[in-house]
């Protein structure tokens, strides 16, 4: 029987290498900026075109390489970081598989120019699919200069599956900003299709926030700093009055290095408690240092996942220091120990004297007498001094006033039991599988919360106002839109919201389409000026809006062909949040316009409008 097992080609095992480091071009500038760090670099700079699927390049003032290094450094497990099974515990760098360049060169077009301090010229080498084309000693500065093109041209699959170019440059500005973070000491700049979007100087951490997320958040942050044997936790978190609707801004570092954890996520969410409004999410930017032997950053491929030793205990602490840090500065109800302990009374009573309560008893009050008083024997008396005589009134409850409330009582079992129960047999079943169907009387509706509830045939239907709103509002101006743009109201005071770069060119990139929707304003560096809006929207409801498109434009499934159904949708959410009091009138209203959409069972976020409960399902609730 001949031998099946085989040693894969190099060039085989490099593209699958490349499938797990290299998932998109974000993950390109993450490995290439780590690197320029790892490399002594302070001054760092990214040039993009086309989301990176075009170009990606990464200049750097670092070290360099020599000749036989930068070959050496596109071979796969060639790194300088680490040289015994002992360095992966003790870890102080980004990289250490040696994984990266050589994944990058199996999938791209890569050029590097590299020079060392000490030497007067650099090396030029060009990679075609882990091929080395060229090699040629070369004029270049100190530092390197790695350029990366045709990002997947030779695994036509991998590039297929790229989302838009908004999509993909969401993810490299993400990457970015968590390397920024991590290090404030280095001047970083990021451009995309020659415009600079982010130009991050040297700056301490709190200047780095502000630098890469706007101005406003310097009177957002909170700091947070506490010591222990076990860690140190130091870093910003948001005030709770500017938490958000999306976990966009929270940021974890180990050591300098990003990570994600639910579990440390939810000690910072506990120490918020009672201070956020409902499904907002707070910001925060905060750093663990700890020993490098008691965690593993070896056990995901990205290096986002970290497994820690002390985990319990580092959940505590974090715990206890967020909450310290926001009682420090009066976000969080505290204790106040040393507070003066006499009541703060109005000032024109400061001059009273104080006044003894006096307690007026009844000393020849005898509970077991009886009282010779009777109440009237009219039903409504009779009940009413059964109950509020029954130890609660000045005299004792009689043996009358108990017969008449008990007549009454009888005679409303004897209306109940004659009215006769619906049975299955009686009419067909309503189920949520399929459609409601509904017959042209007007239905008496009670509200609860976020709900109409009415009653059918044979089951009580249940409405949620605020996704019918949605649903018919949505319908309504999705047909305005197709035919011409939708009305717009000017606002007397343009109203100011200051955007980050990728938001800023998202809107400026759909300026025609969110024109159409009934919106008009002009941009001032990176401040957006409203000065109309559609005329669906209050002016209390503009800033949700907004702030919901400039989400949407940025998110990840986020397709230029969907923006009309983004922002439409924003807006007929936005106008359906607002709390309404309703009678049935108004209530059939609303059921008989959801009933005239097309789509009537749904809101345009795929959310359930109506539900119906079968009497069945109510009967066996009571025959338990």
């Amino acid at each position: 029987m001949s031998e099946v097992i085989r040693l894969l080609p190099d060039h085989i095992a490099n593209q699958i290498a490349a499938g797990e480091v290299i998932q998109r071009p974000a993950s390109v500038v993450k490995e290439l900026v780590e690197n320029a760090i790892d490399a002594g670099a302070s001054e760092i700079n990214v040039l993009i075109k086309d989301a990176g699927k075009t170009l990606i390049q990464v200049l750097d003032n670092g070290t360099g390489m020599s000749e036989i290094d930068a070959r050496m450094a596109f071979e796969r497990h060639a790194t300088s970081k680490v040289s015994s099974a002992d360095d992966l515990f003790a870890l102080r760098t980004k990289g250490f598989r040696g994984e990266a360049l050589a994944s990058i060169a199996a999938i791209a077009h890569v050029s590097l120019k590299t020079r060392q301090p000490s030497s007067e010229w650099g090396t030029e080498l060009t990679i075609e699919g882990s091929k080395v084309s060229d090699q040629i000693p070369c004029t270049c500065k100190v530092g390197s200069s790695f350029e990366v093109k045709n990002l997947f041209f030779n695994v036509p699959a991998r590039r297929n599956f790229l989302k838009s170019d908004a999509v993909e440059f969401k993810h490299i500005e993400d990457d970015f900003l968590r390397i920024a973070l991590a290090h404030p000491a280095v001047q970083l700049t990021l451009q995309h299709n020659d415009t600079v979007i982010y130009h991050l100087p040297e700056a301490n951490l709190r200047k780095r926030i502000v630098d890469a997320f706007g101005r406003s958040y310097n009177d957002k942050l909170v700091p947070v700093d506490e010591e222990t044997g076990i860690v140190r936790i130091t870093g910003f978190v948001g005030k709770p009055e500017f938490a958000k609707k999306s976990r966009g801004e929270q940021f974890l570092f180990v050591n300098d290095r990003f990570f994600r954890d639910t579990y440390f996520n939810h000690a910072i969410t506990q120490a918020f408690d009672n201070l956020l409004a409902s499904k907002t999410f707070p910001s925060y930017f905060l750093f663990f240092y700890v020993d490098p032997s008691s965690i593993d950053v070896n056990v995901h491929p990205t290096k986002t996942e970290i497994k820690f030793e002390d985990d319990r205990e580092i959940y505590a602490i974090l715990k206890s220091s967020v909450k310290q840090g926001l009682g420090k500065f009066n976000i969080a109800p505290a204790l106040d120990f040393e507070q003066e302990t006499s009541f703060d009374l109005p000032w024109d009573m400061r001059k009273r004297e104080a006044v003894e309560p006096v307690i007026q008893v009844d000393p020849t009050y005898n509970p077991f007498k009886t009282s010779s008083n009777t109440s009237s024997s009219g039903k409504s008396g009779g009940q009413s001094a059964a109950i509020s005589n029954a130890g609660f009134g000045q005299f004792e409850a009689q043996q009358a006033d108990w017969k008449n409330f008990y007549s009454i009582e009888e005679e409303v079992q004897n209306k109940t039991q004659a009215i006769p129960f619906e049975t299955e047999n009686t009419h067909k079943q309503l189920s949520e599988e399929t459609e409601i169907q509904l017959d042209q009387q007007p239905k008496t509706f009670i509200q609860h919360g976020n709900y109409l509830v009415c009653s059918l045939k044979n089951s009580l239907l249940l409405l949620h106002y605020k996704r019918a709103k949605e649903r018919i509002l949505y319908d309504e101006m999705m047909q305005l839109f197709m035919l011409h743009p939708i009305d717009s109201q000017q606002l007397m005071f343009p109203l100011e919201f200051e955007l980050r770069e990728n938001e800023k060119l998202a809107w400026e990139e759909s300026r025609k389409t969110i024109e159409r929707t009934g919106f008009s304003w002009e941009m001032n560096k990176n401040t957006l000026h409203i000065t109309g809006c559609p005329a669906y929207l209050k002016e209390t409801e503009i800033q949700d809006t907004v702030q919901s498109i400039s989400e949407k434009l940025i998110g990840e499934h986020f397709e230029k062909g969907e923006i009309p159904h983004e922002i439409i949708s924003s807006i007929a959410r936005s106008v359906s949040l607002t709390p309404q009091n309703w009678n049935s009138e108004s209530a059939n209203v609303l059921l008989e316009q959801l009933f005239q959409c097309t789509e009537h069972q749904y809101s345009p976020r795929g959310k359930v409008i109506l539900s119906s409960i079968p009497s069945t399902d109510i009967h066996s609730k009571f025959n338990a």
